[in-house]
């Protein structure tokens, strides 16, 4: 019984992590259990501005039946009011941190992020489901473009700030080490 037992493994290519004892008996490693992370799909919603909360609670609804179309149940609703060239949305965050989404389901990509798409793509452990790859709403668009231009010349005047202050404590300095001399 054991040499047809072998020869029908043989043929069949093995069992992997298995071996045959002096008896005959066949011995197989078991490995442990990979544990799958169960499902729990996040709505994310996003406007730019407090001025367009109703279209934040209907874009959270639309996403919510898309999603029941699919059959996906939804575990979490999350709604934000920032730019989408903010790089520091609590919610946002706290969504990615916890690492408990296995699918998170926007209705444009750019309600997720303006930038960076990719990164966050790669780095989410899970899937980013983006409902329509359409054109941009003209008026978020140009919010964020302020957003961008205000961001880079405050970080302009900043440094130029900076760069006075650092002259200033130069300046400083030397007429210190002048009146010690």
């Amino acid at each position: 019984m054991s040499d047809v037992f072998n020869t029908f493994i043989e043929k069949k290519g093995g069992i992997s992590n298995s071996r045959q004892t002096e008896s005959g008996a066949l011995l197989v490693q078991v490995e442990e259990e990979t544990k799958i992370k169960p499902e729990y799909n996040i709505v994310y919603a996003r406007v730019s501005s407090s001025e367009n909360k109703n279209n934040l609670n209907s874009q959270a609804e639309r996403i919510s039946q898309f999603c029941n179309a699919k059959g996906w149940v939804v575990n979490e609703i999350v709604k934000e009011c920032a730019s989408g060239l903010n790089d520091k949305r609590p919610k946002l965050q706290k969504i990615l941190k916890e690492n408990k989404a296995t699918r998170i389901i926007v209705e444009h990509k750019d309600r997720l992020t303006r930038f960076g798409f990719e990164y966050i793509k790669t780095l989410f452990d899970g899937e980013i489901i983006i409902i329509n790859e359409d054109k941009e709403n003209e008026k978020d668009l140009m919010n964020d473009f302020i957003s961008l231009v205000t961001s880079f010349c405050s970080r302009l005047y900043g440094q130029r700030r900076s760069k006075r202050k650092t002259e200033q404590l130069i300046k400083e300095l030397k007429n210190e080490k002048n009146n010690k001399n």
